[in-house]
This record gives C-alpha cells, structure tokens and sequence, in this order.
C-alpha cells in the first residue's frame, strides 16, 4: 500500500509562479500505479518521503504533508523534535543517511550552508542513502556555492537533486502558504510538485542549481533592508510625539503597504519579538547577499548598513528573537550617543 499525495497541479511554468491555490490538496492512501495519475488527471506523488531537520520550519512543513496523507519519515538532530511528528503518524530514522535510504524523496530543511552539507555529505549524511531513482530536495537558505557542492554529491550517487529555498517564515510554513523557488533537475521538479503544492501556494522554476540560492538571497536582503527602515520609521515617529501605532495603519493603506509591516509593527511598538524567523538567520542570509554582490562586483550599500545594525542586535543578546528585534540594536545607538 503506497501513499499518493494528490493535488491538480498545472504544468511546469519555467522562470514563472503558479498562482495562488484555488483547490484543496487531497492525499490518499491507494495502490500504486504506473501513470502517476490519479481520476481526472490529477498528479499523485508516489513513493515515500524522508524530512531532515525539524525547526521553526521544518516541522510544519512535514506536519503539512503528514496531514496530507504522505508516508513520512523524519529525522533531526535533538530527537524530541520528532515526537510531535511521530504522533502524527510519521516514522523515525536514526540518521539522515537511514532517511534517505528508506525513502524516494528526501527534504531537507537547515538552519545555515554549513549544517547543510554536514546533513547532507558528512558522515552517515544523506548521500550515503542516495541511489539512483531517488531524489535530494534541499529546501535550506544557502549560498550558490553551497548549494552546487550539495548537488554534485548527490549527482555523484546517481540520485538526483532539486534546490527548493523558500519565501515565508513559521505562519506561511504552518498554513501551507509558502513559495518555492526551485532549480535543478527539472525531472524532479516535476515529479515532487504535488509536495510543493502541499507546503505552500506557489512555486517557480528557475534552470540551473544556483539560480534558487541566489533568488532567496535577494528577497531576503530586501526583507532585512526593509525592516530595517520600519524600524527606523517607528522610532522616529514615536522621537516626534506621533502615535507609531499610527504610523504603521498609514503605511498598510498606502503604497508602500506590505504585509510584514502589518505583523510584525504592533509588536514592535510593544517591545515584543516573538520568533517567526530568527535574527541570526537573517544576518546571515544578510551576509552571503553581500558575498553575493562581491561575486560580481555589485554595491550594496544599503544592505551593507543593515548587516552592521543586526550584527549589533546579535551582540546585544537578541539573535534567537525575531528579526523584527533589529530595532533594539537602532534603540540602543540612541541610548549610547545620548550618554
């Protein structure tokens, strides 16, 4: 008995998003078969699906497709993360590379390049399990570099590899309603798109592995450049006797509204920082953008500035808060030039 994860997917749509979702995912547990098809012509995804690494991430994304009727199997380096998974049905497997070696498709989901291709190519790391006929996903942040490394090991197993980086923190994780931003083998593109569809609302295809690293890095040093300038919007406001509150219902009915204003604005007026996506995590995506603009002698400057202030806000203690904790670090430059 194989589980078929269904969806209606369109076909690929090369260097384009499919649209928001406008029908529900439906996963069945039924026999398998060879058209990969199930009534009407709805893609199935066949075969069992490995999940590595169970964090702010992660785990929802696994829970999602646990939900969706997916045989699972999960493995992260603290254990006890997996138990919310395991009683959701999912299995367990001692290391990445029991993971991948039980499984036809294998996600991984790592908090920087270097747990990436520990997990991955280090000892009992998941190419070990790789063999041809299988498939490595590795939706991490990483850089082109790291990304391409990953790659070419598990092209070296005669398996093969899709890099999938994604666009959304822990709510668009735990709601399905992510973006996936793929390059690799195209097959495999193909072949896991009814997972996609599971985790999250649209997914674009983008050729060559090293082209989804380099997308996710842009979007994430507009985000952290941005923030940064909210944040100082919110500080200034409040300096000048205006209501920040205020503030933040004027920018979500203008222009320059965007939803991550709206979200993370009430609870910075409160001083509250609760984690959606670590600080740490966006310095260091911060940091490789600037890596990547050196690479072709690209000036950055603004995201050049950002990097320094939530560099400040991780020597101030804040790195496991949200990123919206940068403002601390403007806070205190205030306070020190005050003194």
């Amino acid at each position: 008995m194989a589980f078929l994860c269904a969806r209606a997917a369109p076909a690929l749509l090369p260097l384009r998003g499919r649209g928001p979702r406008r029908s529900s995912v439906s996963c069945a547990a039924a026999s398998s078969s060879s058209s990969g098809q199930g009534a009407g012509g709805v893609e199935l995804f066949q075969g069992k699906v490995g999940f590595l690494g169970l964090g702010i991430m992660g785990a929802p994304m696994a829970s999602n497709l646990i939900n969706a009727g997916c045989d699972v199997t999960v493995w992260n380096r603290t254990k006890s993360k997996c138990d919310p998974l395991l009683s959701l049905g999912a299995k367990y497997e001692s290391s990445p590379a029991q993971v991948a070696s039980s499984c036809d498709v294998t996600f991984a989901m790592l908090a920087d390049p270097e747990s990436a291709v520990e997990v991955a190519c280090g000892a009992n790391g998941a190419a070990e399990g790789m063999a041809p006929g299988k498939g490595y996903v590795d939706v991490s942040t990483v850089d082109a570099a790291t990304s391409k490394f990953i790659g070419e090991q598990i092209a070296n197993t005669g398996a093969s590899f899709l890099e999938a980086p994604v666009s959304g923190s822990k709510k668009p994780a735990e709601d399905g309603l992510l973006i996936f931003l793929t390059s690799g083998d195209e097959s495999l593109y193909k072949r896991v798109a009814p997972l996609l569809d599971v985790m999250g609302k649209s997914r674009f295809y983008l050729g060559d592995v090293g082209n989804g690293a380099a997308m996710k890095l842009v979007v994430n040093m507009v985000m952290g450049s941005m923030m940064v300038s909210f944040s100082e919007g919110l500080l200034l406001s409040e300096k000048v006797g205006l209501d920040p509150n205020t503030l933040v219902e004027v920018i979500s009915q203008g222009a320059i509204s965007a939803p991550m204003f709206s979200l993370k604005g009430p609870s910075m007026v409160k001083a509250a920082y609760p984690t959606a996506f670590p600080l740490k995590h966006q310095q260091k995506d911060l940091r490789l953008a600037l890596a990547l603009a050196e690479s072709v002698s690209q000036s950055i400057p603004t995201v050049a500035a950002a990097n320094e202030l939530y560099k400040a806000a991780k020597s101030l203690g804040l790195a496991d808060q949200d990123f919206s904790a940068v403002i601390e670090a403007l806070k205190a430059k205030v306070q020190s030039s005050q003194q």
